[in-house]
């Protein structure tokens, strides 16, 4: 990705990178509400509950109340963001909300649309 990045956009790639390195899990995420808010999580492994790190972070969204999202970010070594986490952010906050994948390291790679 060349082009420079919104703060707020850093900002939950940043937040997501933490969740990733905190709870030494294979993915951070972050995503922000129509309001500014932010919600972070990351893999869920669980015998009986497996959910990717979006997944959880746009469940928390709306257990928090959101009612739409205005971007999401995801900390990866992976490639791509699957297309169910994409639907989820698609649910949330329409076709058109970014999602944006970054690396390890934090340097973002590639920027999506959710639809």
């Amino acid at each position: 990705m060349t082009e420079t990045l919104d703060p707020e956009d850093r900002k939950i790639i940043t937040l997501a990178r933490s969740a990733r390195a905190r709870n030494a899990v294979p993915e951070g995420a972050a995503v922000r509400d129509e309001t500014g808010r932010t919600y972070v999580a990351g893999t869920v492994a669980l015998d009986s509950l497996k959910l990717s790190a979006l997944r959880t972070a746009v469940a928390m969204a709306v257990a928090g109340g959101a009612k739409s999202l205005e971007a999401a970010a995801v900390v990866s070594e992976a490639a791509t963001v699957p297309e169910a986490d994409r639907a989820a952010v698609r649910d949330l906050g329409g076709p058109e909300t970014p999602v944006l994948l970054a690396g390890p390291d934090g340097t973002p790679h590639t920027r999506l649309l959710a639809g």
